[in-house]
């Protein structure tokens, strides 16, 4: 029940502020899955305005309830492939990966997704996490005044999100055959992730397939590049000593286990 009264009184303090939508949400039915939907919905469209203290301590109870409720997937227990002693693959949602940061394939406004319960990696991240996101990069974009380019990384606050920190960046939209440049900004969106997470002393980093769903940019030549760029910048002095490649299709999960090997458990009890 009190995660329905959460859900209730934060859709209220939404559409007190978007009246506009008033409408729209008459039409969601008034069951507890469709009125949690309309809260994500109205949470992604929300324009990033100052923010209610009164609506943070609610919206915080319940994405730390659903938090809990998910579990936390904990690093140290996921197994390193053959290949290399510093890498794992896990195939699951990112939201529940509790590394030091996880990475967020942005677009240029930095803002995160504003279509509605969208299933791309940029909104479930920031609906985990909470409006203090979009807010702290939305800050973080008026101090830059332009852009994020491609094959950059920006660090923030986890916020709600198991994880401490959420690197953010911006990878290559493939338009037709992969051109060099579009090789070059990906790799790059590795590198400076990792680049971030040293320079804050971070120890754990769990990727995302960058750039291979919204983005078009071919799975197997995506992983190539990412593998290339991270077994040689663990091949330097750092302090990252764990690199997830978080997969969440099976499709990407075949393609890290082809290039990379088994998981050493799996390879022990074989």
């Amino acid at each position: 029940m009190k995660h329905r009264e959460w859900i209730q009184q934060l859709n209220t303090l939404l559409l007190n502020e978007m009246p506009e939508y008033i409408p729209w949400a008459q039409s969601f039915p008034q069951d507890a899955d469709s009125q949690r939907r309309l809260l994500r919905s109205l949470m992604n469209i929300r324009p990033p305005w100052p923010l209610d203290r009164k609506f943070l301590e609610v919206q915080d109870a319940l994405l730390t309830a659903e938090r809990e409720e998910r579990g936390r997937t904990d690093p140290a227990s996921l197994s390193v492939t053959a290949s290399h002693p510093q890498i794992a693959i896990w195939q699951g949602d990112i939201t529940r990966l509790g590394a030091d940061a996880i990475v967020n394939a942005a677009n240029s406004t930095l803002l995160g997704c504003f279509h509605p319960c969208h299933s791309c990696i940029d909104n479930a991240i920031h609906s985990a996490a909470g409006l203090q996101l979009r807010d702290e990069c939305y800050r973080l974009m008026q101090l830059q005044g332009h852009p994020e380019p491609n094959g950059h990384a920006r660090l923030t606050k986890g916020y709600q999100l198991p994880a401490r920190y959420v690197l953010h960046t911006v990878g290559p939209m493939v338009q037709g055959p992969v051109t060099r440049q579009n090789r070059e900004e990906l790799a790059s969106c590795y590198r400076s992730c990792l680049d971030l997470a040293a320079e804050h002393g971070l120890e754990q980093i769990a990727f995302c397939c960058i750039s291979t769903g919204e983005f078009h940019f071919p799975h197997q030549e995506a992983a190539e590049t990412a593998v290339k760029a991270v077994t040689e910048f663990l091949g330097q002095n750092t302090s990252i000593r764990k690199v997830i490649f978080n997969v969440f299709k099976s499709v990407d999960a075949g393609i890290y286990r082809r290039i990379l090997g088994p998981d050493r458990a799996a390879e022990a009890d074989a």
